[in-house]
């Protein structure tokens, strides 16, 4: 299996493959488009700024790659935002896929803080990378945006407010949390996903 893990100087890159090599998959890592659009199955990880990143992605022509891909896709954390409409972060257009919005979290008491950083329970699982003895776990996260809840929300997590902590459109699935940092839990999703069968 050809797993490609998309480049765009994402933070979390190499503990992605970090991850993956402990499930026994060694990834590509690489932004070129021919070696992306051939993988069995992609990876879109993400730790950064909104506007920053999309800008890259469109530089390197990576937009329209990931737009026209048909094998199951996975983004991770800014990779999950980046697949939505539009982020309230540096206002960004971003790539449509899910036609949701990406928000900021706006504390309504005192000691509510941001970002949301730490373990969070997952909630309302929905799509076959959540197993159903996934329901409640625990899982990491680092985000001061969300993705509002809406049709394509396939998890759900409390902080200051519901939000989507997974989504899912066609062969398009992605997490709010950081599923390599999030230990069996996390192992399992990824599992999931890269058991999936191209449809």
């Amino acid at each position: 299996m050809k797993v490609v893990v998309i480049d765009y100087n994402a933070g979390n890159i190499q503990s992605v493959a970090f991850a993956l090599e402990r499930l026994g998959v060694q990834a590509i890592i690489s932004r070129n488009p021919e070696i992306i659009q051939s993988a069995d199955k992609v990876i879109f990880p993400g730790v950064g700024e909104a506007g920053t990143t999309l800008r890259f992605l469109k530089n390197h022509l990576l937009d329209r790659v990931i737009k026209n891909l048909r094998q199951p896709v996975l983004g991770i954390c800014l990779g999950m935002q980046l697949l939505c409409s539009h982020s309230e972060e540096a206002d960004t257009e971003c790539l449509g896929i899910i036609p949701q919005k990406v928000l900021k979290f706006r504390p309504a008491e005192t000691g509510q803080k941001v970002p949301h950083m730490g373990w969070n329970q997952i909630q309302n699982l929905q799509d076959e990378i959540f197993s159903p003895e996934l329901e409640n776990e625990f899982v990491y996260f680092v985000h001061s945006y969300h993705v509002e809840i809406g049709e394509c929300t396939t998890a759900t997590t409390d902080y200051i407010l519901p939000f989507s902590s997974g989504v899912q459109k066609d062969n398009f699935f992605a997490t709010q949390f950081h599923p390599e940092k999030s230990g069996s839990v996390g192992e399992l999703i990824l599992q999931n996903f890269l058991g999936m069968v191209n449809k």
